[in-house]
């Protein structure tokens, strides 16, 4: 850990990724709890020596640097105040900041058998995790996930007591093995009998130890009847949903709908082949992108796939196999026009980045994880993060985004159908910010598109697309909202930069403008409108005043035949016959598509001489 890196992260303030602490009465109680927090969440760093003042923070120092390091790891190797110690001899040093000493902390994350980290000798009551305001105490119910979490006996090799055969779906096992034939038609398990054959998959076992043997709760979840599924006596609290809807927004009411209600049976295995057709049957995909022929004919599960097709069914598959099904909320898939959001109860098992690496596989239900395997869905080596990554990369759509969250503990994956840069938004942006905006650098323009797109943009959701250091990207995102690029919305966990307030006026998606409305700053508003004031106040000028008035108007921003219009009262149309067409062959004006002359969004700025 650098000064520079320290420095930095003082001028952000407090994040999900530091906490500052003054050490002046001593080696901070509470440092153990930020500890528990952080590494039952997703890490971070504590540095002890700087506290926060008025304004900002104050690196004072350390008076003793030696004994705190001491104590430091006295008390993390102490089970009376901490049960477990995750840091290694390299998590925790001095660092000098000038002429002044600070004790740095990094805190890894946990790993499941590590969880619940806690301070004390209770985990009920002295286990933490942090949230966008900081540290807070958990739950019973928080602390007995992580619990279950950690158990060597996996969620879904339980046997359930008084659950038999009878609770399954014949149909359904029936369709399976059909599937399962069809991939691996002289299978040695195709022989068995229906309890042996899900004995093979994890769907049924025997405990050797107590002669205990039944249906297991992947054979339940995967091949249940409805009423054996919302059995509450099973513990679950299965539940399953796939919507559908018009527009963009949440708030619009679904047209198409899959869920518990009756009409079909809801165990997993039926609710992957209804689903996966849905978030499939309008892909609109370039031609060439099918898998080659020899892969189609050989296994009927991906035939006809692209590799989009292939990381949506990696992605549905996942947010099944992971779920931890006694949370709250259920599996919960929703399909808008321009992204696929996939919900499901639960925590991360190993943290976000390991997750971008693929250097580790964790799966909360392996016997599902097995079951849909072996019929092709599912990738048998972890998490299929790459494959899905690669087949959003083949259409050069933005990176799908991971996002957990806790009270409840749910996981949602984003998989956005937008491309990394578009032209509706180039061209907002290009309104707003007129010739400044080609003075930023590529990595600023994204940020830029991303908050316009997505409604703000975080430190967290950054790393995921780009290389830099996070002390960058956060001197980055600092520097757009100096220069009035972006707005910065808190000063903790989730900090999150959006564009400025007046930015607003044009909505992500929109390219027409209600009446009078410019999407440009107030002031510039005001500005061009005067300019425009003539060509208002008078129905009928010379030509080369218009003229005259458009090249101001444009000039140092491009702007929509719609936006001119609106600012002088004219209608686009007559404008862009008798006026804009014309400058434009005469050079007085250039194109934002000049290869596209009629593009639905063109837009024009004055020529620079």
């Amino acid at each position: 850990m650098k000064a520079n890196d320290i420095l930095e992260a003082v001028q952000a303030g407090e994040s999900a990724d530091w906490e500052f602490k003054s050490a002046k009465g001593g080696f901070p109680a509470n440092v153990w709890e930020t500890y528990s927090a952080m590494a039952n969440t997703d890490g971070g760093t504590i540095v002890l020596g700087i506290s926060e003042a008025l304004e900002g923070f104050l690196v004072e120092g350390l008076k003793n640097p030696a004994q705190m390091l001491k104590t430091c790891w006295d008390t993390v190797n102490n089970r009376g105040r901490v049960n477990v110690n995750v840091l290694v001899e390299r998590s925790v040093r001095l660092t000098g900041i000038g002429d002044k000493q600070v004790l740095v902390i990094q805190v890894p994350r946990a790993s499941r058998r590590q969880r619940p980290v806690y301070t004390g000798q209770n985990p009920i009551g002295g286990t933490y995790r942090r949230n966008y305001e900081g540290d807070y105490k958990c739950q019973p119910d928080e602390v007995g996930r992580m619990l279950a979490d950690q158990s060597p006996e996996a969620a879904d090799s339980q046997i359930l007591a008084n659950f038999t055969l009878a609770d399954l779906d014949a149909e359904t096992i029936r369709q399976y093995r059909n599937r399962f034939s069809a991939r691996h038609p002289n299978h040695v398990w195709l022989n068995e009998d229906t309890e042996g054959f899900l004995q093979k998959l994890g769907g049924w076992s025997k405990n050797r130890a107590s002669g205990d043997q039944g249906l297991t709760v992947a054979g339940l979840l995967m091949f249940g009847n409805e009423d054996a599924l919302t059995d509450a006596s099973s513990g679950l609290k299965y539940h399953v949903d796939y919507r559908e809807r018009p527009t963009n927004s949440i708030a619009d009411r679904w047209t198409d709908r899959v869920t518990l209600d009756g009409t079909w049976i809801p165990n997993l295995f039926q609710f992957f082949q209804k689903v996966y057709p849905k978030l499939t049957a309008n892909l609109k995909l370039p031609f060439g992108y099918l898998l080659n022929s020899s892969e189609l004919f050989s296994d009927p599960v991906r035939s006809g796939q692209s590799p989009v097709h292939e990381a949506i069914q990696e992605a549905l598959v996942n947010a099944l196999i992971h779920a931890d099904y006694r949370g709250m909320g259920g599996v919960v898939i929703e399909l808008f026009l321009d992204r696929i959001e996939l919900s499901n109860p639960g925590t991360l098992l190993v943290s976000v980045e390991q997750l971008r690496q693929g250097a580790i596989s964790e799966c909360r239900n392996p016997s599902l994880q097995r079951m849909f395997q072996m019929i092709g869905a599912g990738d048998k080596a972890g998490s299929g993060i790459d494959k899905i990554r690669r087949g959003w990369e083949s259409q050069q759509w933005r990176s799908p985004a991971i996002r957990e969250t806790t009270q409840p503990d749910r996981v949602k994956f984003v998989l956005p159908m937008v491309s990394l840069m578009p032209p509706a938004s180039e061209i907002r942006l290009r309104q707003l910010f007129g010739l400044d905006f080609d003075l930023l650098t590529p990595i600023e323009v994204q940020t830029l598109v991303m908050a316009d797109l997505e409604g703000g943009v975080t430190n967290a959701r950054l790393q995921l697309l780009r290389s830099e250091h996070p002390v960058e990207i956060s001197r980055m995102l600092q520097g757009l909202a100096a220069r009035g690029f972006l707005e910065q919305l808190g000063q903790k966990r989730g900090c999150l930069y959006k564009l400025p307030a007046w930015a607003t006026a044009l909505a992500p998606g929109a390219t027409a403008l209600a009446p009078g409305a410019t999407a440009l700053a107030p002031e510039e508003d005001e500005r061009l409108r005067e300019i425009a004031k003539p060509a208002r106040d008078k129905k009928k000028l010379i030509p080369s005043l218009t003229q005259q008035i458009i090249r101001q108007l444009c000039d140092g921003r491009y702007l929509t035949a719609e936006q001119i219009g609106s600012l002088m009262d004219r209608g686009k149309e007559k404008l862009q016959k008798n006026f804009l067409a014309e400058m434009v062959q005469n050079e007085e004006l250039e194109l934002l598509f000049p290869d596209q002359p009629t593009h639905p969004d063109q837009a024009y700025r004055t020529k620079a001489d």
